[in-house]
C-alpha cells in the first residue's frame, strides 16, 4: 500500500507538508478544491481558503519527486476547457507529475456564498460525465474534439499539449454513476470509505471491462481521515479530545466517523483496516489531515508505513 497525504490551508503548510511527505517517502500530495474550508459558518468565516490550483502550480515548482494531485474539483467552479490549460501547464511546470481529480461538488455553503450555479445531482453528474469526455478529448494528441450537449471543443491541435497523458481521477462514495464514470474515464478511481465499498469497486471494475479498459490498469485508491493511537485508552482519550475541539458529544463523533467508514481504532486495529482496503485492490490511501509534522509522523510510525 502505498501512502500519501491530502491537505489544504496556507500554503506555508503545504510546503512543509511536501517536504515532510518527501523526506517520509510518502508518494504523493493531494490538495481538496474549495472556496470554503469549514462546515461550521463562523469557522468557515476565518479558515483561509487560497485557491488550490495555484498552490499546486508552486509546488510544482518547490519539489522534484513527489505526485500532486487535485483531489478533486468541482465541475461547478470551472468549464473543462479551464481545468485543462490548468492541468497542462501544473503539468509541464512539475515535469509531469500531476494528475487532475473532478467530481460533481457537494458543498452547498461554498455555492451559495460564491454565487456558482449548483444544479440538481443529476444535472451535475451529467456534467462531470460531459466532462470527463472533454478532458479526455483534450489530452489526447490526436485533437479529437468533442461535441457534448453542454461543453464542445473543437478537433484543433491545443498547445501548450502534455507531454503525456495526464492522469484523469474520479472519486467520491456515488453508488452507481460515479463507479461507472470511473471505468469509462479514470487513470484512478478515489473510491471513499463507505457503505458497499466492495460492492462500488465491483461495479468500477464491470464499468471498465464494458469500455474496453482493463480495470487492473486504472490505479485504485482511497482517502479519508484516520484516527489512531498505539492503545485502546489513548484512543478513547483522542475521541474524547476530538469530540470536545468539534463541540459536538461524544455519541455524535462517534456517528459521524461510522457514517463515513473513518479507520480507527489502535493502531493494530487501524492497520487490520487498511490492509482489508488493499484485499479488495486498493493501492494508495490519502491520509486527510489539518497537517502537524508530529501528529501525522506519530501516525505514520505507529502503522509502520513509512
Amino acid at each position: 500500500m502505498e501512502y500519501a497525504l491530502q491537505v489544504a490551508g496556507p500554503y506555508k503548510r503545504l510546503v512543509e507538508a511536501a517536504r515532510f511527505a518527501n523526506d517520509r517517502g510518502l508518494i504523493a500530495l493531494a490538495l481538496p478544491d474549495h472556496y470554503l474550508l469549514a462546515l461550521d459558518e463562523d469557522a468557515a468565516q476565518t479558515t483561509p481558503a487560497p485557491d488550490a490550483f495555484i498552490q499546486l502550480g508552486g509546488l510544482a515548482r518547490e519539489t522534484e519527486d513527489l505526485d500532486l494531485v487535485m483531489l478533486v474539483s468541482p465541475i461547478t467552479f470551472r468549464h473543462p476547457a479551464v481545468l485543462a490549460k490548468m492541468a497542462v501547464t501544473i503539468d509541464r511546470m512539475s515535469g509531469g507529475r500531476f494528475t487532475l481529480g473532478v467530481g460533481t461538488g457537494w458543498m452547498d455553503r461554498e455555492h451559495e456564498v460564491f454565487g456558482f450555479e449548483y444544479p440538481d445531482m443529476a444535472e451535475r453528474f451529467n456534467m462531470l460525465e460531459e466532462a470527463l469526455a472533454y478532458l479526455t478529448a483534450a489530452f489526447d494528441p490526436e485533437s479529437p474534439g468533442y461535441a457534448g450537449k453542454r461543453y464542445q471543443l473543437e478537433a484543433f491541435p491545443l498547445a501548450p499539449h502534455p507531454d503525456k497523458k495526464i492522469p484523469l481521477l474520479v472519486g467520491g462514495t456515488g453508488a452507481l454513476k460515479t463507479p461507472r464514470l470511473a471505468g469509462q474515464f479514470a487513470d484512478e478511481f478515489n473510491v471513499y470509505p463507505g457503505p458497499n465499498l466492495e460492492e462500488r469497486i465491483d461495479r468500477f471494475r464491470r464499468a471498465a471491462a464494458e469500455a474496453g479498459r482493463d480495470p487492473d490498469s486504472i490505479r485504485l485508491s482511497s482517502s479519508g481521515q484516520v484516527v489512531a493511537a498505539a492503545t485502546e485508552g489513548e484512543f478513547e482519550e483522542m475521541m474524547n479530545e476530538n469530540a470536545s475541539e468539534a463541540g459536538l458529544s461524544r455519541k455524535a463523533l462517534e456517528a459521524h466517523y461510522e457514517k463515513r467508514h473513518t479507520p480507527r481504532g489502535t493502531y493494530e486495529g487501524v492497520r487490520d483496516q487498511l490492509d482489508g482496503f488493499e484485499k479488495l485492490g486498493i493501492t494508495r490511501f490519502y491520509f486527510q489531515s489539518i497537517f502537524s509534522p508530529s501528529d501525522t509522523g506519530k501516525l505514520l510510525d505507529g502503522l509502520g508505513g513509512c
